[in-house]
């Protein structure tokens, strides 16, 4: 086995994220006997994961056999304020509460829970569903070594985890790497039309881009070199690349959009989370 928990693991919520570590944590060991999942309306695709390791999603929990290890709250944000509550009242003393919620503050969770309580807030992205995520997580003062271990190991079953220490930094987390799998979609889409208004037949214009993509993306994620580097091996002076580098890289390109729009996210999220 390669990793456990000291007593029952509560997953409310077994979504596409939920379902995704789910999926990664019985792939890597966790017994199943620990797992408690609340979800009246689980995902279909998860029936047969469900059924071969024997694990009964339900509405409402039954009376659990110790209390909790940690609770993963991976519900929809709108739902938050109906499903915490009674959950809250299953924490003890030394559960951690680890929620992947958006938007929802350490804050919100305390007021349910019982001074002292671990709370760890973790924003991933959709590449978790690929175990190829990123997931950034902020803990309150109450959480010990133990416990961010435990929130590495479960978080790790879909993709790298990171740490920020103050929580405000949060939403510039959420505008980076939370929306940023919808920025590098729209790159291909752009290109693809780009291919099409170029001359090029429509399905190979959408595997051109989307090979282009996904591969320089690999490329950047297995080299030891920055973006910048990378970007000028590719670049011959006076080439095609560099003549399109001079519209993307101008005063108002690529470089200038790219930052309005992470701040127009960011300031939308610090609103939301008013």
């Amino acid at each position: 086995m390669i990793f456990d928990v000291d007593g029952p693991l509560v997953l409310a919520g077994s979504g596409k994220m939920g379902g995704a570590m789910l999926t990664g944590w019985l792939a890597r060991g966790l017994d199943p006997r620990c797992v408690f999942v609340q979800d009246p309306s689980p995902p279909e695709e998860l029936a047969p994961l469900f059924t071969k390791h024997g694990i009964r999603p339900v509405g409402i929990l039954p009376p659990l056999p110790a209390q909790p290890a940690v609770m993963i709250v991976a519900v929809k944000p709108q739902m938050m304020d109906q499903v915490f509550p009674p959950l809250a009242r299953l924490a003890g003393p030394n559960t951690l509460v680890l929620s992947i919620a958006a938007g929802r503050s350490i804050a919100g969770f305390e007021r349910y829970l019982a001074p002292g309580t671990a709370v760890v807030r973790a924003m991933p992205n959709t590449p978790a569903a690929l175990g190829r995520g990123i997931t950034v997580c902020c803990g309150n003062a109450y959480v010990i070594d133990r416990q961010r271990s435990l929130c590495e190991t479960l978080l790790g079953a879909i993709g790298e985890v990171g740490w920020i220490a103050d929580e405000l930094h949060m939403d510039a987390v959420t505008a980076v790497s939370g929306s940023g799998p919808a920025y590098v979609f729209l790159l291909a889409e752009s290109i693809e039309a780009a291919a099409i208004a170029e001359g090029l037949d429509p399905s190979l214009a959408r595997r051109l881009a989307r090979a282009t993509v996904s591969g320089a993306g690999e490329m950047l994620r297995q080299s030891d070199l920055d973006a910048a580097k990378l970007r000028q091996n590719v670049t011959s002076p006076g080439g095609t690349t560099a003549a399109a580098l001079d519209v993307l890289m101008d005063r108002q390109g690529m470089a200038d959009l790219m930052g309005r729009a992470i701040a127009a996210a960011a300031r939308r999220g610090r609103e939301l989370g008013q």
